[in-house]
């Protein structure tokens, strides 16, 4: 039989896909307020991926991750992807959504994703939410599975989530000192 131990503390991330810039602005002042300082950021990308956001939050859509100093409990996952939820509600004009956020989580071997749909590859968390594995460190870089949404799977997504591992790696190591 296994040893149950605690696992340890995990760096929250949040991608966010929005049109103007101001959405952008005002959802990291909440969720910096909900969660603590934001200790890395992402240039803006452009977000060319899908045409699935443009009816509703219009063209030229771009995409931006932050991370947060305060590590997180794994467990809290779901009720952080309510929270946003929540977030793009209060944000929307005319019940159209202006910025999709995206919350998620990273250790040293993966990132996960937390999402309202259900799939063959995502595993039910609670109150509605599941969560998925959506790319995995092996060998010294991120892989992506069949699964992986095309922006995942790019170099840049890819350094993105190394700088922001780099990041929880030296928090991890002075959590152990």
């Amino acid at each position: 039989m296994g040893i149950i131990k605690d696992y340890p503390p995990v760096k929250l991330f949040i991608g966010f896909i929005f049109s103007q810039d101001k959405f952008l602005f005002k959802a990291k002042e909440i969720l910096s307020k909900k969660f603590g300082p934001i200790d890395w950021e992402s240039e803006i990308i452009d977000f060319i991926f899908t045409d699935y956001y443009e009816k509703e939050m219009g063209s030229n859509l771009k995409r931006n991750f932050i991370s947060f100093k305060r590590l997180i409990r794994a467990s809290k996952l779901a009720d952080i992807k309510i929270f946003t939820n929540k977030l793009e509600d209060r944000l929307s004009i005319s019940q159209k959504r202006r910025i999709n956020i995206d919350p998620g989580y990273l250790d040293l071997a993966k990132v996960i994703l937390a999402s309202t749909k259900d799939y063959t590859h995502r595993i039910y968390l609670k109150n509605g939410i599941f969560a998925e594995v959506t790319i995995f460190y092996q060998n010294k870089e991120f892989r992506s599975w069949p699964w992986t949404y095309p922006d995942y799977k790019t170099p840049q997504y890819k350094q993105v989530f190394e700088k922001m591992r780099q990041l929880y790696a030296q928090q991890i190591k002075c959590l152990k000192e």
